[in-house]
């Protein structure tokens, strides 16, 4: 259960196309907190142990099925038993119509009946993609998002170093713009972080001596995405010349954000480098140790030499077999 974000029913019903059979109140104002749905098949037999009263409610073949052996009057005793509790919203699925002992219980708690012609299988996962992504923690963070052949590559850094305008130059190139200014993240599940753009500042990029551009009126809606999975960080700092930068790639770094690991290197800015090609690179580069590939790793066994990370100091020892 998602904690401290609601969406409105009046979302989930536009989302999978869900036709109000009956609506006590604006849908915009019923909001929906738990990205969870509940099938009630225990509950139809009297069982109510660890029922969770805030679940969206979905009634397909088999809940039917089972009601369909009772009396109106058996049947409006058990709905009752269920409604009792005030779920914020019912489903019916495969266009299953509401029954009378439904629509009475229905109206006495004040509950939402709504139906669809998907099997329940398409339902419940449809809102469960929806509310798991509506619902999930988020933080927003300073940087750039951009997608690079494929990969989400998330550019971080202090104010001025370039973000923004490497970020148009790999526009130019084909790439796409998800966030300029501020990401808004989320994390979709224990491995999975999704950022996008606040909806006010969406498409729109600032560039200094310029001023604001908007990325998909000047470079086409192929330039723009709304949204994408974050693959990687990007760190870009002024160049230290007394700092020693990665030079190998052996192992990746990485960095947490909402508990998810993400790879992250740093890049040093100084003027005659590309970064744009350095992140191309980077995100082709990213993608290949995703799939098992790693580069110096390879060139290390050609030459017939070893190595192996320090665990108290994560430095990494470079030798001879």
């Amino acid at each position: 259960m998602s904690q401290g974000f609601t969406v409105s029913l009046k979302k989930i019903i536009d989302h999978l196309s869900l036709n109000p059979l009956y609506m006590p109140s604006d849908p915009e104002e019923i909001m929906i907190s738990n990205s969870d749905i509940s099938r009630p098949g225990l509950q139809l037999t009297g069982y109510f142990d660890f029922f969770d009263k805030t679940r969206i409610m979905v009634f397909g073949n088999t809940e039917f099925s089972y009601l369909s052996r009772f009396g109106v009057e058996q049947q409006q005793h058990v709905i009752n038993s269920i409604f009792q509790f005030g779920p914020p919203a019912v489903i019916l699925c495969r266009n299953y119509e509401l029954t009378d002992a439904m629509m009475r219980c229905a109206t006495e708690y004040s509950i939402p009946i709504l139906q669809s012609s998907e099997n329940t299988s398409i339902v419940t996962a449809g809102i469960v993609t929806f509310l798991s992504s509506e619902l999930a923690p988020r933080i927003t963070r300073h940087g750039v998002l951009v997608e690079v052949y494929g990969e989400g590559c998330l550019i971080i850094g202090d104010s001025g170093v370039g973000k923004s305008e490497t970020a148009i130059e790999l526009i130019k190139r084909g790439h796409r713009l998800i966030a300029d200014d501020a990401v808004e993240i989320r994390k979709i599940n224990n491995t999975t972080l999704i950022g996008q753009s606040p909806q006010n500042i969406r498409h729109f990029v600032e560039l200094r001596g310029v001023g604001i551009i908007n990325a998909r009126n000047l470079f086409g809606m192929g330039s723009i995405k709304l949204s994408e999975k974050i693959d990687m960080v990007i760190n870009l700092e002024l160049w230290d010349g007394k700092k020693v930068y990665e030079r190998m790639g052996l192992e990746n770094e990485y960095i947490s954000i909402l508990g998810v690991q993400v790879p992250i290197m740093t890049i040093p800015v100084k003027p005659g480098r590309n970064l744009s090609n350095i992140i191309e690179v980077a995100a082709m580069n990213n993608r290949q140790k995703k799939m098992g590939y790693n580069a110096a790793k390879e060139l290390l066994s050609n030459l017939g030499m070893s190595y192996d990370v320090d665990e108290s100091s994560g430095k990494t020892n470079i030798g001879w077999e």
